[in-house]
């Protein structure tokens, strides 16, 4: 099978304020490791957050009285890509000797007028608590917003339309390669006039990217992995329970929170409503598990995984 798996930054780097780097490479390696027998066995594509990198070195940039202005987000992104897929890689490495891993720092093209420029809605960096929050908006006019009990900064999320690098992906996977590729959703790029592309102010969904990549290349399964069992169906309410095989149409009729569970049940709805192949979304660590069908969140045309004919 080919398996493209979405790696949310809370289930691999953990949820922490301030995560050193130490804390952080311990992290991965201990996350890849659970994918090991995934990438033993299938193709694989591995996607993953970038959030609180990235936001960790806007407020640096923003803060570093030696430089004239910020560094643009195109440019942390690609950073922080660099990063955590040295990080991935070197960890997949030593997991399984031998096989051969590609980092790569792909960009994602995105609309110059998508409507997100005009209301930011994406996490970025750590999380604050409120009256912290609006201090730092006040002193860097940034744009905060609630996430669950903290508060953390916004930037805006266009849709992705397209990863440049789709071709190059798509050639490694046909030589038994392991890619790790879209860190954060890709470097926001546009075309302008001419057809060139040039870097932009935003933070795409990684899972999003994810989903469309996974169409593109052919994948026969998206595996969202976060760090909650599966997917709850009324949510902090005593009626709450948790949903198991399911299809997109069900999972549409619910209300899921727009910053956290919302992104990932969109990607998995539109990748099995396009392709109709396999979605999950559940624990990093029941990555098996889940793609076995016993674990996480299975969503597919009719609810049953391995799938059954739906003609």
């Amino acid at each position: 099978m080919r398996v493209i798996v979405a790696l949310g930054g809370n289930a691999v780097l953990q949820r922490q304020q301030k995560p050193d780097a130490h804390t952080q490479v311990a992290n991965v390696a201990a996350a890849v490791r659970t994918l090991a027998g995934l990438a033993d066995r299938h193709e694989l594509v591995i996607t993953h957050g970038n959030g609180p990198q990235v936001g960790l070195l806007a407020l640096e940039s923003a803060t570093d009285h030696h430089l004239t202005r910020p560094y643009p987000f195109d440019a942390l992104g690609a950073q922080t890509q660099g990063m955590i897929g040295y990080w991935m890689l070197q960890a997949l490495q030593n997991a399984l000797p031998g096989r051969q891993v590609l980092a790569m720092v792909t960009q994602t093209l995105v609309s110059a007028v998508d409507p997100a420029f005009d209301d930011p809605g994406k996490f970025v960096g750590p999380v604050y608590d409120r009256d912290e929050a609006a201090k730092l908006a006040e002193e860097y006019g940034w744009t905060v917003k609630p996430d669950g009990d903290y508060w953390r900064r916004v930037v805006p999320s266009p849709a992705p339309q397209r990863v440049v690098e789709t071709r190059l992906i798509r050639r490694m996977l046909g030589e038994r390669v392991i890619v790790i590729c879209a860190g954060g959703g890709g470097v926001p790029v546009i075309r302008d006039e001419h057809g060139r592309l040039s870097g932009v102010e935003a933070v795409i969904d990684k899972d999003a990217t994810a989903s469309m990549l996974a169409e593109a290349l052919d994948c026969d399964a998206l595996l969202i992995l976060t760090d909650v069992p599966r997917v709850m169906r009324g949510f902090g309410t005593p009626a709450q329970s948790e949903i198991g095989h399911t299809t997109p149409h069900e999972l549409r009729a619910l209300d899921f929170p727009a910053g956290s569970m919302g992104p990932k049940v969109e990607a998995a709805c539109r990748f099995v409503e396009t392709t109709g192949d396999m979605a999950a979304i559940g624990r990093l660590d029941q990555a098996e598990q889940i793609l076995e069908g016993s674990a996480g969140t299975i969503v597919t045309p009719n609810a049953r995984w391995p799938l059954t004919s739906t003609l």
